[in-house]
């Protein structure tokens, strides 16, 4: 199990590279960083949302995308994370 979780964090950092430089494209990073902070207390029920809109969502997004953004909500630390990534400056 730890040696999953060591490949989860390796990997993660990944995605949300992909996610932030989309996220920039439309401009929309920060607006992204405020509006997980603000919804912290209910990010489970969000993730809760995205497993169950799974199949639909495949549509738009990669499998491991849709898979890793619900993981993401559920964990408060991983999102407090994320936010922190989010708001710092990435150059290409």
């Amino acid at each position: 199990m730890f040696y999953a979780i060591l490949i989860k964090m390796r990997d993660t950092p990944h995605l949300w590279q992909a996610w932030a430089a989309t996220l920039e494209k439309w401009g929309l990073q920060k607006f992204a960083a405020w509006l997980l902070e603000a919804t912290g207390p209910v990010n489970f029920i969000g993730a809760q949302l995205v497993y169950v809109g799974q199949p639909f969502l495949n549509i738009f997004a990669p499998r491991e995308h849709v898979h890793e953004l619900a993981q993401l909500l559920e964990e408060p630390a991983q999102t407090r994370e994320f936010i922190t990534f989010l708001r710092e400056e990435h150059t290409p």
